[in-house]
């Protein structure tokens, strides 16, 4: 018989403890061994329970889950999945729990919102199973990177960006966003970097910008994110990266050394007007159970610029975005897919790679080289 996967819940109220033991303990791999209320209570229960994974409320009394994770994986690294209010603070506080460390996180379940706890419940238990599976090593990496960064001087934040709310519905292809009419043969010639992510995302992007020079080719990112996410993370990739980082808008024309990141409520496209490329946002269903999705921004790109494209796919839980790369390789643009070895989960990549959609193959480390290398970009 398969052992469970041991969680420890820790989380101040009381509501949310209960519904998260009986989400979690309904699925026949995992068990909520036990509840702490605040973070001095966790640290005993850590000792004496020994779980593979906790769920780490935000905003807790007496310590903040920041200051408890920053905590936990200096001395006893492990498996952190955040649970998050959808506010603005509650992004940011989130945000800087994955660059500490923790694997992924969701938001709080939402009671008053009819039909949204049977998604809420397959988010949850999918994305412990998959922490659980994340090696200790990856964790023990990322938190020695945030601390490598923080003995640096603070970047400087260079403008606020707004933000919204999203909602998951079920599983529909890119064909429900966008025909796949194949190629035209008549491709935009201005250059433009597509890029896909999901879980471990978040930090993948940050260390690709901050790579990028700000003489770089225009890029489009999907991240799997809430919307009152998105907002608060193109604001934090802007601040470290040389290139121009926005949270895309409807309309927006995209320019050189400029990143546009997918809002969190709407699907990216990029569209050719007047000669000149555009974002394109789409309040459509789902896809791939993601609004964004990285299937749907792959797709409208392998239409509009062909050739002149560059996918890249990092890290992230399931396919979306493994058969939009598939369509941009089909159409001669140069794809890569992250490693196993430097990806928090290969899910995203790794089904990209079965689908032989990536030229390359390569460790975070060399995307963003590889990029400039492609599009002729000396690097800074």
């Amino acid at each position: 018989m398969q052992k469970k996967i041991k969680v420890l819940i820790v989380d101040d109220s009381n509501l949310i403890c209960q519904m998260l033991t009986e989400m979690l303990g309904s699925d026949p791999e995992l068990e909520v061994v036990g509840i702490a209320n605040d973070p001095f209570e966790a640290r005993e229960r850590i000792k004496s329970l020994k779980p593979d994974v906790i769920t780490l409320d935000v905003e807790m009394p007496r310590m903040d889950g920041i200051t408890f994770l920053s905590n936990l994986m200096r001395l006893h690294p492990m498996p952190v999945v955040m649970v998050s209010s959808l506010t603005e603070k509650g992004a940011d506080v989130t945000l800087r729990a994955l660059e500490l460390g923790a694997i992924d996180f969701v938001t709080k379940p939402r009671v008053n919102v009819a039909g949204t706890l049977n998604d809420y419940k397959e988010e949850i238990t999918a994305k412990v199973k998959m922490a659980a599976r994340v090696p200790l090593q990856r964790m023990e990496r990322q938190f020695q990177t945030h601390t490598e960064r923080n003995s640096r001087p603070a970047p400087i934040v260079k403008k606020p960006i707004s933000s919204a709310e999203m909602v998951v519905p079920p599983k529909l292809s890119a064909d429900v966003i966008l025909a796949n009419r194949g190629a035209s043969g008549v491709f935009s010639r201005q250059p433009l970097i597509a890029l896909g992510a999901s879980t471990g995302g978040t930090e993948a992007i940050r260390d690709v910008l901050a790579a990028m020079p700000e003489n770089s080719p225009a890029m489009v990112i999907t991240q799997h994110i809430p919307a009152a996410f998105s907002g608060p993370f193109a604001k934090r990739m802007d601040s470290i990266s040389a290139m121009t980082v926005h949270e895309a808008e409807d309309g927006q024309v995209i320019l050189p050394g400029h990143v546009y990141i997918a809002p969190g409520s709407h699907h990216l496209l990029v569209e050719s007007v007047a000669g000149k490329l555009v974002c394109r946002l789409n309040d459509g269903p789902a896809v791939n159970r993601h609004k964004p999705s990285v299937d749907v921004m792959f797709r409208s790109v392998a239409q509009v610029v062909g050739p002149n494209a560059f996918g890249v796919i990092l890290t992230g839980m399931g396919d979306d975005g493994a058969k939009g790369l598939k369509e941009l390789q089909s159409v001669k643009a140069p794809t890569i897919a992250q490693d196993e070895k430097t990806s928090v989960v290969w899910g995203m990549p790794g089904e990209a790679v079965k689908l032989n959609a990536a030229d390359f193959v390569l460790p975070l480390s060399e995307v963003a080289q590889k990029l400039l290398k492609l599009s002729k970009i000396n690097s800074i």
